[in-house]
């Protein structure tokens, strides 16, 4: 077979060349923006040729600090195919953070949206290797600030060249891009994704099993492209022809709810907490929603209500799917195999509810403390993932040694799988509640409160105990409806029929909100902090 190497550029030449005429759609501070494929491939080489000028060599990284929209798609494609590393940084990191992973990863150029000038300015000094600040904006001239020296996105445009040739005479296992976690603990941790890996993962995206995102679709990212390059769909559907939807800075609920009914999207992406802000508002607006054909949530677990809500009341699949920032993201989604579409609804949603089965092209094992867990739905272990698309370590990080070891990543989550290989996400290992000897699943417990009609978020947390080790404590924010109405004791009593007496969280806190990571993930370690006085050892 011929040997011809798998590059990022190629992905956007497919789309100037067979779908010139298809429309990127950008929502910005100045308004709705639509551009051709034509249009962005002749802005991308203009803006390559620009990186090139400014001095960005091969092997380089190049950040960006953007919401998602035409010109941070520009990027997506404009830095690989100079042989550059695309970085994406994650806005919503502590600028402590933000500071730590510019340095870090050493990036020479920063590509800033202009409303986010005051977070890259806030660490100005701190930057040791940044050369060059580039700003993105709608307005004709350059906005004031501090960075030196700072150029108009636009205006390098204009300086260049639009018959950019990219680069080709780079092996496929070369960088392309680059993403560093969201940390909990500890500084985050940098993951590299090559060239081979992106476009691997963008057609695993096309698969009629996976998220079957293809021409005739609408996309919309709705989670963000500092996040696990959008989950990879922006490089999928460049690749494939899609047109695509970019929400832009600042969405609202309701921004999500018109989009789709205006632009006809009929596939979205995004974390349990965007979903649970668009169901409020279809709740309480009208909008049609019929274009939708699946909606993929990944993050975190989804709870069964809101799951079957969308199904059955706004008829909008639901695909639950799982990864991680190492792993591009997609390695497990949840499709029901054809002769489970007999089931009963209930059984239906059961599997749903589950985190999946593996994506093609991925492989898999569950360890447990005595070795490989039985597929029975109930021993529980650690998942540790290998695949073309997997991180094989951590960039210039010691950490490196707890998380790759013997060829596999050990992803830190705890699973069961069936029967039939479907994964289910029982807890985070530091999650678990270890409870007299046993272990007691956050997760499960969080998805059954969320099932609650009253019930808008809920996390479990481990506290000390005396006799136990460790017990479960609920903390749970109520709908507004429902606010000052529902007791501790409604909420027992809805839990009690599901779980063994000793799972039951010894109590239940109303709180306003719960703190979440940039992601939109429960953080833990805040919520434990913050009550403190419910973790000292109970008798």
């Amino acid at each position: 077979m011929m040997n011809v190497p798998l590059l990022v550029p190629t992905m956007l030449e497919r789309a100037e060349k067979f779908f010139p005429k298809k429309q990127v759609i950008s929502r910005t501070a100045e308004g709705k923006k639509t551009h051709t494929y034509k249009e962005i491939g002749e802005r991308t080489r203009r803006l390559a040729s620009a990186l090139e000028k400014l001095g960005v060599k091969k092997g380089e990284r190049v950040g960006t600090i953007a919401w998602n929209h035409h010109r941070h798609l520009e990027s997506y494609f404009a830095i690989p195919g100079i042989g550059a590393v695309l970085h994406t940084i994650n806005i919503r990191l502590a600028p402590n953070h933000i500071s730590y992973i510019v340095n870090h990863a050493e990036d020479q150029v920063l590509l800033i949206d202009e409303d986010l000038l005051p977070l890259v300015e806030s660490v100005k000094d701190e930057l040791s290797t940044v050369k060059a600040f580039v700003i993105m904006t709608e307005k004709d001239s350059l906005p004031e600030t501090r960075l030196q020296p700072v150029y108009h996105y636009e205006e390098l445009l204009k300086e260049g060249n639009p018959s950019f040739e990219f680069v080709t005479d780079i092996d496929e296992n070369e960088p392309a891009g680059m993403c560093y976690t969201s940390a909990t603990t500890g500084n985050p941790k940098g993951v590299v994704y090559s060239h081979r890996g992106i476009v691997l993962h963008s057609m695993a995206l096309g698969l009629a099993d996976c998220s079957g995102l293809s021409e005739n679709d609408v996309s919309m990212p709705v989670v963000p492209m500092f996040h696990v390059n959008a989950w990879g769909m922006p490089f999928a559907a460049t690749w494939f022809g899609t047109t695509q939807v970019m929400p832009g800075p600042y969405f609202t609920p309701k921004i999500i709810a018109e989009l789709i009914q205006s632009e006809k999207v009929t596939i979205s992406a995004g974390v349990p907490t965007i979903w649970l802000g668009l169901l409020n508002e279809l709740e309480q607006g009208n909008y049609d929603t019929s274009s939708i054909t699946r909606i993929l949530c990944g993050g975190s677990a989804a709870p069964k209500g809101m799951i079957k809500a969308f199904e059955t009341k706004y008829k909008i699949p639901f695909v639950h799917a799982y990864g991680m920032t190492e792993t591009s993201p997609l390695v497990v989604l949840s499709r029901l195999k054809s002769y489970q579409e007999n089931l009963s609804d209930e059984e239906r949603l059961d599997i749903r509810s589950k985190q999946g089965s593996l994506v093609p092209g991925v492989e898999m094992k569950v360890i447990g403390k005595d070795g490989d867990v039985a597929w029975d739905g109930q021993e529980m272990g650690e998942l540790l993932l290998r695949g073309p698309w997997i991180a094989s370590e951590y960039y210039k990080d010691e950490r490196t040694t707890d998380a790759f070891r013997d060829g596999w990543l050990y992803t830190g989550d705890v699973v069961t799988v069936d029967e039939e290989g479907i994964i289910k996400i029982v807890d985070r290992t530091k999650d678990l509640v270890k409870s007299g000897g046993e272990w007691i699943s956050s997760v499960d417990l969080e998805n059954a409160l969320m099932a609650h009609e009253a019930i808008f978020e809920a996390a479990v947390i481990a506290v000390p105990h005396e006799q136990w080790q460790e017990r479960p404590i609920a903390c749970v924010v109520l709908k507004d409806a429902y606010k000052e109405k529902v007791t501790k004791e409604e909420i027992y009593d809805f839990l009690k029929p599901q779980f063994a007496k000793w799972w039951l969280p010894d109590d239940i806190l109303f709180l306003d909100t719960i703190p979440k990571t940039s992601v939109g993930k429960f953080l833990k370690r805040a919520l434990r902090d913050q009550l403190k006085e419910h973790l000292t050892t109970q008798a």
